[in-house]
């Protein structure tokens, strides 16, 4: 993660200092006052959080060692949304105490503050609920396992009804050795399906998408941005795979200049990989193959291929129209809890 400390006080800066050395960072990524920064080597300002607004938008954590009521103050101009927050945490300046503030499940404030209560002898002071009450949280688990969450407004009804009674989950994969919360059960009013299907199985449906689906391109030099995007849309639509659990698009790397594939990265938001020809032909498996294509760019498929080898398993062949083809792969991946 990458981690901002802010520090008020002589002793805030010596435990600032210690926390570079457990966490790896580099004092300039820390935030003092005059005298305390000139004295070991931090980032000064008159203001510690001068550009705070600039800080809390480009770490993804903030790490503040002094009172709750500074952190407080400072973010709160900055705040968006729990999607979109920092972590935010705050230790006394004796070191005594870690509290996530802000962003504790989806920002990962819980888990970077236990990581640090551990490397100082700390006591971690962990305030949602369904961690005080040792229940399932599906944000700080969707966070961790890299799933899109379907609705927020779900999860907050699912991270209420959590505490009181225990929340039917169904999945694509193997569910087994459930935490405490969740129950077999594939139908009732509010449930949690996981896997990478654009359907609903509930009356009220909580989806964790992960985000393990390649899709591999191949078009025509100067293929139109919308109808390559048009075309893997209606690709996974026809195949109920949910939009948001691609990871990554795949193609040939004589097309890394091609517009159309810039486009189709950039309304996904993903990265594009891109194999050369040579790469793509020792892929091993069945293709369907074409002589026209392995004559134009040096391999008979380039979707298919490309799919399979930056993401694991095919699982819907070559689609192809307008001059553009779509398949789709996925890697390999098991729910843990």
């Amino acid at each position: 993660m990458k981690t901002c400390v802010f520090c008020f006080s002589d002793s805030g800066s010596a435990l600032a200092l210690r926390l570079c050395k457990e966490l790896s960072l580099d004092p300039c990524q820390v935030h003092s006052i005059g005298k305390f920064a000139s004295k070991y080597g931090f980032t000064s300002h008159d203001s510690v959080c001068a550009d705070m607004k600039s800080l809390f938008e480009q770490n993804d954590a903030l790490v503040f060692i002094g009172a709750c009521g500074i952190a407080v103050r400072d973010i709160a101009p900055h705040l968006k949304s729990k999607t979109e927050d920092p972590a935010v945490i705050v230790i006394d300046d004796r070191g005594r105490f870690v509290i996530p503030i802000l962003s504790g499940h989806i920002g990962g404030a819980n888990r970077l503050a236990g990581e640090i209560a551990s490397k100082i002898g700390a006591v971690p002071v962990i305030t949602t609920a369904t961690d005080g009450a040792h229940r399932f949280s599906c944000d700080q688990w969707a966070a961790t396992h890299d799933c899109e969450i379907s609705s927020m407004d779900m999860a907050k009804e699912v991270s209420s009804q959590i505490l009181v009674r225990d929340i039917p989950v169904s999945s694509e994969f193997d569910l087994s050795d459930l935490p405490d919360g969740l129950v077999h059960q594939n139908d009732g009013d509010l449930g949690i399906y996981i896997g990478i299907k654009d359907i609903n199985p509930y009356e009220n449906t909580l989806r964790l998408i992960p985000r393990i689906v390649t899709v591999g391109i191949g078009c025509r030099r100067g293929a139109s941005g919308k109808t390559v995007y048009d075309m893997v849309v209606g690709t996974l639509e026809k195949n109920g795979i949910d939009i948001r659990s691609v990871r990554q698009i795949a193609s040939i790397d004589v097309k890394r200049d091609e517009e159309a594939l810039k486009y189709l990265a950039q309304k996904l938001d993903v990265p594009v990989c891109f194999f050369s020809a040579g790469e793509l032909e020792s892929v091993p498996g069945e293709f369907s193959d074409s002589e026209f294509v392995r004559k134009t760019v040096g391999t008979g498929n380039v979707c298919e291929r490309a799919a399979a080898l930056a993401g694991g398993k095919l699982i819907v062949p070559k689609n192809a129209e307008n001059g553009v083809t779509v398949a789709v792969s996925v890697k390999d991946w098991g729910i843990e809890f």
